[in-house]
């Protein structure tokens, strides 16, 4: 079942699902973020990963080279044409069990031909969300630190999952920071 305000607000405030939380959408001047209807808008932070072909490195995610990406700390970030950039939430999440969060771009970056995608927040998972931000246009692009980036629905099962994250042990599970891909490696 889709979750509302009050659900979220709940959650956060009795089982600090997110942190920091901001209770009600801030958006004078901002691209919005807080808590809005039956979601949560997310913030990215001043911390990216701009993808670059500098040292002409494969794209493998079995092996990713950090050489793709050069380190960026500002209070917005210039994601070139056809290019991408990573990126984290400022939010720390703590997803209940019996629940699953799911990601929306917001339309004000969607309408410029900027592209967010995040994996679903699964039962028990906690972490930065690690967002991916790619530049669809043929134009560099600006993203906003600390301002709004993408929107967290949440559905609760009427079920608790038999396996969660946390149970099997996800090599994404309490991320700090930008995460690059890994692999298990036995």
């Amino acid at each position: 079942m889709l979750k509302s305000d009050s659900w979220i607000r709940k959650m956060c405030l009795k089982e600090k699902m997110i942190s920091p939380f901001v209770e009600k959408l801030n958006a004078k001047n901002k691209v919005s973020y807080g808590l809005s209807s039956y979601g949560y808008d997310i913030r990215v932070s001043n911390e990216y990963k701009v993808f670059t072909d500098v040292h002409n490195c494969l794209v493998d995610p079995k092996n990713f080279s950090p050489k793709s990406f050069v380190n960026l700390n500002a209070p917005y970030c210039i994601v070139p044409a056809h290019s991408f950039a990573l990126a984290r939430s400022v939010e720390y999440f703590k997803i209940p069990r019996d629940v699953i969060g799911l990601c929306i771009g917001k339309s004000t970056y969607a309408r410029c031909g900027i592209v967010v995608n995040i994996t679903p927040l699964e039962p028990e998972w906690e972490g930065h969300l690690t967002l991916e931000i790619s530049n669809t246009t043929p134009l560099p692009a600006k993203i906003y630190s600390n301002e709004g980036i993408a929107q967290l629905i949440f559905l609760e099962s009427d079920q608790v999952c038999e396996i969660s994250y946390k149970d099997r042990k996800g090599k994404y599970q309490s991320q700090r920071g930008v995460t690059l891909p890994r692999i298990y490696k036995k």
